[in-house]
This record gives C-alpha cells, sequence and structure tokens, in this order.
C-alpha cells in the first residue's frame, strides 16, 4: 500500500498542525566581508544577534589578553573543505589574520562577533 494510508485504504489524518515554535529558523552563515549583523527573536522574548558579514576577530594572544584584529582570509574549515573556498566562518575554521593563523571558538552566526586563538 502507499504510505501514510491505513489497509482498508483510508487516509491518516494529523493530529495537530505544528506549532509556530516547531518551525525551523534559516540558518544564518556568517562570511567574510563589511560587517552587518541582524536581530533574531528567540523563545522567551530574548534577542540573538546573527552576524551575517564580518572582517574583524577578537584574537586571544596570551590567557586574559585580547586583541582585535583584521581577517583577511579563511584557510581551511573542517565541516566542509568547501566552506573555506567560500569564506564562511564558523566554529573551528582556520583563518589568517595580520597576526597569523588562528582557530574560531565560537559559533559567530550567533554569538554576534568572531573570537579566535592564535595557533602556532
Amino acid at each position: 500500500m502507499k504510505m501514510g494510508r491505513k489497509i482498508t485504504g483510508g487516509k491518516y489524518h494529523k493530529l495537530r498542525k505544528r506549532k509556530s515554535y516547531e518551525n525551523r529558523n534559516n540558518a544564518h552563515v556568517s562570511v567574510l566581508g563589511e560587517t552587518k549583523t541582524k536581530k533574531v527573536r528567540t523563545m522567551g522574548g530574548n534577542i540573538k544577534m546573527a552576524l551575517l558579514r564580518t572582517n574583524e576577530a577578537n584574537l586571544s594572544i596570551a590567557p586574559g589578553k585580547i586583541q582585535k584584529s583584521k581577517i583577511i582570509n579563511v584557510v581551511e574549515t573542517p565541516q566542509n573543505r568547501f566552506f573555506s573556498r567560500e569564506n564562511k566562518l564558523m566554529q573551528g575554521a582556520i583563518i589568517e589574520t595580520e597576526k597569523g593563523k588562528a582557530k574560531i571558538t565560537n559559533r559567530p552566526s550567533q554569538d554576534g562577533h568572531v573570537n579566535a586563538v592564535l595557533v602556532k
């Protein structure tokens, strides 16, 4: 028998519709470029800052010492090698900055900024 049908041929009907909070939101992927953010409403009326584009990173140079640096290029992305070609900024990506290579430690598309640690 076809999917979604009873043995007798009758249809199965849903018990209820999907609630608005069960709907999926579009994924915001951060890309290298001029800084641009967007406010996203979350549950409880809270607000997340979705980072759409940026060219700056907060680099952790030494314990307790943070410095802002310009992002030049995305070198490598462990999730998918094609993401680095599109200059997508995501957690775990290795970026090239003015100070050297760095690894992104946060989720930029949900935090509103890029945090990174220098890689030796």
